[in-house]
């Protein structure tokens, strides 16, 4: 069993910074993928960004290419989601997700292959 425990959000006004944490804890793989995701009400779950364990091979959604950086401190279990630049669209609940890797490769950017799940942080960007 693996456990997510994700945090960092908060209310924000356009073009601030948050940064997103979550921490896994648990009988964890030897190498595996975190992804962070969101949902907006009304809307489907959509993938922002995700990474490997080992390497740090990095995704990220167009949507928030080049103002979102997915990072990963190996020593406190940690993955964080610096997210800069921030704007109402970017309004949601980020849930950070883990999946087993056997190889570093994973269709990063469905949901559905990530086996466990964070509660979810709310993230509201209103001026």
């Amino acid at each position: 069993q693996v456990q997510l425990v994700d945090s960092g959000g908060g209310l924000v006004q356009p073009g601030d910074s948050l940064r997103l944490s979550c921490t896994v804890s648990g009988r964890t793989f030897t190498n595996y993928a975190m992804g962070w995701f969101r949902q907006a009400p009304g809307k489907e779950r959509e993938f922002v960004a995700a990474t490997s364990w080992r390497g740090g091979i990095t995704y990220y959604a167009d949507s928030v290419k080049g103002r979102f950086t997915i990072s990963r401190d190996t020593a406190k279990n940690t993955v964080y989601l610096q997210m800069n630049s921030l704007k109402p669209e970017d309004t949601a609940v980020y849930y950070c997700a883990y999946k087993a890797l056997i190889v570093n490769a994973w269709t990063y950017n469905n949901d559905a292959v990530y086996d466990y799940w964070g509660q979810g942080t709310q993230v509201t960007v209103s001026s």
